[in-house]
């Protein structure tokens, strides 16, 4: 049989020592914030799954058999190792809640996290956060490798080992320098001209490359990379430069578009939009201000 089974509860116990204190079972009631009656029924249960009569009533109130005695001074043992545990459990989630490591691909730690986290902070204000950068693929190693308690990552599904939701919608790109051949184009690049042609690109393993790689398998594959850079800041600077298409997230490029240092170019036959999601650990579920800070992303991303 479990030991759940031969045990008495530790609400239980915590009454048995509260009549040995008091003297009565009605006081101990009170004490406890239970009524006569439910404090009876429990000491019989407790009776019961001991097979020994713990308590004697009598008019004059509650005395303890000399087997209650007994099983006091255990249930006192019993309930200072709970209070013990209920300490240290506090004090985890104390440390817990003091800090939050956050790991995110750069487009959401550059365009999203920032408001995220000033709105965070006015419902955590002592908790410390950490923010690690990087793309998609090194974010779920962190997140997985427990080096970072919420994780924020693109592509076209979520990484094995890690369970998700979506946060927002996002929409890749394909832009110019307004002196590209592109920019003046009247109708929009076929995806197959986009696959053969080099262009700027986000390194291996950032999102932004895997649904670019996704959405142009059936046309080619991509070409070899006319530069590949490890921030979408590099990626821009170079388009804008001159140096070829670049295609990026639309939450990056919106200021160069509307400046027109960029130009969107439309393309044909692609599927270019994609998830932004949160991940944690399979099997476990964000709480303290990991929870709150998911519960501020359910915002549309702008």
């Amino acid at each position: 049989m479990p030991l759940a089974h031969r045990v008495p509860d530790l609400g239980a116990l915590e009454l048995l020592l509260a009549v040995a204190r008091l003297g009565s079972l009605g006081a101990a009631a009170r004490e406890l914030g239970i009524t006569q009656p439910a404090a009876s029924s429990r000491i019989r249960a407790m009776e019961t799954t001991l097979g020994v009569a713990l308590v004697d009533r009598s008019p004059r109130g509650s005395t303890l058999t000399a087997e209650g005695v007994l099983v006091t001074d255990w249930a006192r043992r019993v309930v200072e190792a709970a209070e013990a545990f209920d300490a240290g459990a506090q004090a985890l989630r104390g440390r817990r809640d003091s800090r939050l490591r956050v790991a995110a691909s750069m487009t959401i730690a550059e365009y999203l996290l920032p408001g995220w986290l000033i709105a965070l902070r006015a419902q955590w204000p002592g908790t410390a956060v950490s923010l690690q950068a990087g793309n998609s693929a090194l974010v779920a190693r962190r997140v997985l490798e427990h080096e970072a308690d919420l994780g924020f990552v693109e592509g076209v599904s979520a990484p094995d080992g890690l369970s998700s939701t979506v946060i927002a919608q996002d929409r890749l790109v394909v832009a110019v320098a307004p002196g590209h051949p592109w920019a003046r184009r009247r109708s929009p690049v076929p995806a197959a001209e986009l696959a053969r042609t080099p262009l700027v690109l986000r390194e291996r393993g950032s999102g932004t490359r895997q649904v670019l790689d996704a959405a142009l398998a059936a046309h080619g594959g991509l070409a070899a990379p006319l530069l590949e850079l490890a921030s979408t800041t590099a990626v821009k600077a170079a388009a804008v430069s001159g140096a070829g298409p670049c295609v990026l997230s639309e939450l990056a490029v919106v200021d160069e578009l509307a400046g027109r240092r960029l130009i969107e170019v439309p393309v044909a036959d692609a599927v270019l939009g994609r998830a932004l999601r949160a991940v944690w650990p399979t099997g476990t579920r964000p709480a303290g201000p990991a929870r709150d800070l998911l519960s501020l992303t359910r915002a549309p991303a702008r």
